[in-house]
């Protein structure tokens, strides 16, 4: 992808979302400050990236209208997460793993879309991005409410088989369990874990391999097993399970 690919969807987020306002938005005025409440029902005004951060993941429930909210946020909420300021993430739902943002007018839905697929991409080669590499996918996944683009732009290369070595030791565990390493992953996660436990059985051992990481690639490739089976493999007592 162009390098600049990241850049043009945040300007489109931008440029799409310009002008948007919550203008009856309430809030919680036991939660929130009144000029902070201000912010959601005022266009074109700046927000602070603390209060961005604030709404982006407050509880749906405080919000009169979270559509038209998470509208007004993204233009400075887009460019705040893939600049890292919104760390810490997981501490609450972001708000577009919320809304059902794919009803939104095409040109908003598409716009969303993009960018999520542009910064995944973006860190697929950034050695250092600005949260876990684990977190990243998963609020992308959410967002989504599917890891099926995630994976197939996950295409080998020396940055992104180092960001999946780290998933896969991040995600193994629960993946042999049959249980989820997602925390905060709303709508889908479910119905998406048989096809990540398939893609990694299949894609992950032998990049895995290529790092010199040859016992995380032999229980990756366990993931294609049936439960039952993969715990009654040799592997588990075979010397290098037991290292």
């Amino acid at each position: 992808m162009h390098p600049t690919a990241l850049e043009a969807a945040l300007a489109d987020i931008e440029t799409v979302f310009n002008g948007f306002a919550s203008p009856g938005e309430t809030v919680c005025s036991v939660c929130d400050l009144p000029e902070e409440i201000a912010y959601l029902r005022t266009p074109y005004v700046r927000i602070p990236v603390d209060v961005v951060r604030q709404y982006t993941f407050q509880v749906s429930g405080h919000f009169d209208d979270q559509d038209a909210a998470m509208r007004r946020l993204l233009p400075q909420g887009a460019r705040a997460l893939t600049e890292g300021a919104m760390d810490p993430l997981g501490l609450g739902y972001h708000g577009l793993t919320v809304v059902d943002w794919r009803s939104w007018p095409e040109r908003q839905a598409a716009a969303v879309e993009t960018f999520v697929l542009a910064w995944w991409r973006d860190v697929l080669a950034t050695p250092r991005p600005p949260y876990s590499i684990t977190e990243i996918f998963e609020l992308c996944a959410a967002i989504l409410r599917s890891a099926t683009p995630l994976l197939d732009l996950w295409r080998p290369g020396p940055v992104a088989d180092a960001h999946l070595a780290q998933c896969v030791d991040w995600w193994l565990e629960d993946l042999l369990g049959d249980d989820t390493p997602f925390r905060w992953w709303l709508h889908g996660e479910e119905a998406a874990l048989p096809g990540l436990r398939s893609w990694l059985a299949a894609h992950a051992p032998a990049r895995l391999r290529a790092q010199g990481e040859p016992d995380l690639a032999a229980r990756a490739e366990l993931l294609a097993l049936p439960y039952e089976e993969r715990w009654a493999h040799p592997y588990w007592t075979s010397p290098s399970a037991t290292n």
